[in-house]
């Protein structure tokens, strides 16, 4: 179809039908065979679009009017959904949100790995889908003079600003005041993207679930910000909220990575404890740790089952990060090897391995897809069992053709995308895996995001 024989153009207003929702929590609308991307729209709904942009093939438009409303439709809390890019979700049932995570997942596996027959559990849900995150990391921002502790809106950098985010800890509201009010008593400028001034760029919260604590982290042009000693002070004296430590990340590049290489504690404690079950972890700022305890736990616990380890076992983990998984492991492996390619993360995991006393584990700093193949062809290195947990890219060939080298018994595939999930999954049933079973867990309540368990065993 040309671009000319479109039968919509921007700006059009046209009535449409949403018939899925995509990757990202969009309605997928069709008019006239024609698709546009509707965000907040919901399948069987019907609704009035204004057009914003046109492709060859699909397009995005904007609800003006809901005619045709879906019996899964719920009010969304947040009074900036919809404007924030955080949720997208919130105005669907939590019911439908698990059954669109489970839907997801299938027709991954179905259209990109070609699984036919196989049946995807449904996703194992939260006990309470709000105030969940122990992570954020808001944006600060000077916008027209104005100082900005936010969210990103959808598609900008533009802040959105918001009293209540209800899947953030209600705490960081407090953080986050304490932090605005140093700033605006001394005259300390938020970061202008587009002269590259000011100095604080973010502000990065943990909570420790274990502690009942906070960790705080600023982001800045710099090492030295001034006034630092009364943001102690405040930090100090909160009877409300308990904070632990507080560090400076350094990132003076312009650029959209949020952390600089350099972290310096200036008060307290330099990272915080906490705990996954009865797994305890020291985390610091720039290390990766899952956002979600409750659902991490069901995660983690779903992997050793699929796991099925014995005490003779020796375990593989590819990207193990700090050892969250790891450590799970090792309670029921001989042994564990580790590898992760973020040297401090590696560090990390060390420590928590003696942290929990545990003797059976070995990390290695390095490229998974470089690491395991030089170990299994050097030092003969071998497995029972191999854990995968990659980036959303998923696997490199060359570390899933050392797997099938290395012939274990079992392998678990731990995925935040079930398109690269269902991609390397049906490379791997190609050269000597059978999916056994696939179980999708919520980590992200009111999001499109999903995490997925699969396990596959040797033919």
């Amino acid at each position: 179809m040309a671009k000319r024989d479109l039968p919509v153009r921007k700006n059009d207003i046209v009535t449409v039908e949403a018939v899925d929702l995509s990757v990202n929590g969009e309605g997928i609308g069709r008019y006239l065979g024609y698709t546009l991307f509707v965000p907040g729209m919901l399948p069987g709904e019907e609704a009035h679009v204004k057009v914003l942009k046109t492709g060859k093939s699909f397009g995005f438009g904007k609800v003006e009017k809901l005619v045709k409303a879906s019996p899964e439709r719920v009010e969304p809390l947040c009074p900036v959904f919809g404007k924030c890019g955080g949720c997208s979700l919130q105005h669907l049932s939590y019911e439908g949100q698990l059954s669109y995570k489970r839907s997801k997942v299938q027709a991954a596996m179905e259209r990109i790995g070609g699984f036919e027959g196989l049946d995807v559990l449904p996703a194992i849900g939260a006990s309470d889908p709000w105030h969940y995150r122990n992570k954020v990391q808001y944006p600060v921002r000077e916008e027209h003079g104005e100082l900005k502790i936010g969210y990103y809106a959808k598609n900008s950098h533009r802040i959105v600003e918001t009293p209540v985010c209800y899947i953030q800890s209600r705490d960081n509201e407090t953080i986050v005041g304490v932090v605005r009010r140093w700033m605006e008593r001394h005259g300390i400028a938020g970061y202008n993207e587009l002269l590259h001034k000011g100095v604080v760029r973010h502000l990065l919260i943990r909570r420790s679930g274990l502690h009942r604590s906070y960790h705080v982290t600023l982001v800045c042009r710099k090492e030295k910000v001034p006034f630092i000693d009364e943001l102690i002070h405040a930090f100090e004296h909160l009877d409300s909220v308990k904070v632990t430590g507080l560090c400076v990340n350094v990132n003076k590049e312009k650029t959209n990575v949020i952390l600089g290489e350099k972290t310096v504690c200036v008060w307290g404690e330099p990272d915080f404890e906490d705990a996954i079950g009865d797994v305890k972890f020291r985390i610091s700022p720039q290390s990766f740790y899952q956002v979600n305890p409750e659902q991490t736990l069901k995660l983690y616990e779903k992997a050793v089952e699929y796991a099925a380890l014995g005490s003779d076992d020796t375990v593989v983990e590819a990207y193990c990060g700090i050892g969250t998984i790891t450590l799970f492991l090792a309670q029921k492996a001989k042994s564990v090897v580790g590898v992760e390619i973020v040297e401090k993360a590696v560090e990390d995991a060390r420590k928590n391995a003696e942290l929990n006393g545990m003797e059976n584990v070995a990390f290695y700093a390095g490229e998974a897809e470089t690491v395991i193949p030089e170990l299994y062809e050097s030092e003969g290195l071998k497995a029972d069992v191999v854990v995968v947990d990659p980036p959303r890219k998923g696997c490199e060939e060359a570390l899933l053709d050392t797997i099938v080298a290395m012939a274990p018994k079992r392998l678990v595939y731990v995925s935040c995308d079930p398109a690269t999930l269902a991609r390397d999954c049906k490379y791997l049933a190609e050269i000597g895996f059978s999916v056994v079973e696939v179980q999708p867990v919520d980590m992200f309540p009111m999001t499109g995001h999903v995490e997925t368990v699969v396990r596959l065993v040797r033919e």
